[in-house]
């Protein structure tokens, strides 16, 4: 009997531990405001799933509006000219703007094996609710 009871402690606490790992390592990260901007690039423009996306954008998102603007733009000429776009970004550069924080970084889209056209985007990042959350975009001339 109380062999018993030792290995359903045992199994219990390995379970514990087992979501514990889960719950760590599958956690939203939005701790710093490159690695959520980058994320949400991710999410939004290469996995094209608004939903990733919204967990890394500001309750008040109409200054996303450029970005979605964007991604429509690929979209459409995927379709019209039968093509895949493959969207990648460099470095990303943050800068302190008051409270929030200004991030900056290329964007490339390209065809596969084609021509690549680079565009430079800013994001303002707020700090809100605890993390770091992407509120608007804009392109840089």
């Amino acid at each position: 009997m109380v062999v018993a009871g030792v290995l359903t402690l045992l199994c219990l606490g390995g379970v514990g531990v087992g979501i514990n790992l889960y719950d760590e390592a599958t956690a939203i990260d939005r701790e710093n405001p490159d690695v959520v901007v980058s994320s949400y690039l991710r999410a939004f423009l290469v996995d094209r799933d608004d939903a990733a996306a919204k967990l890394y954008t500001c309750a008040q998102d109409a200054g996303l509006k450029p970005m979605r603007a964007f991604k429509r733009d690929i979209e459409m000429r995927e379709q019209s000219f039968g093509v895949t776009i493959l969207v990648d970004w460099g470095a990303i550069q943050v800068e302190p703007d008051g409270n929030n924080r200004r991030v900056t970084t290329e964007i490339g889209r390209s065809l596969s094996g084609g021509e690549r056209s680079l565009q430079t985007w800013q994001f303002t990042v707020i700090d809100e609710n605890g993390g770091w959350r992407v509120c608007s975009a804009q392109r840089s001339s």
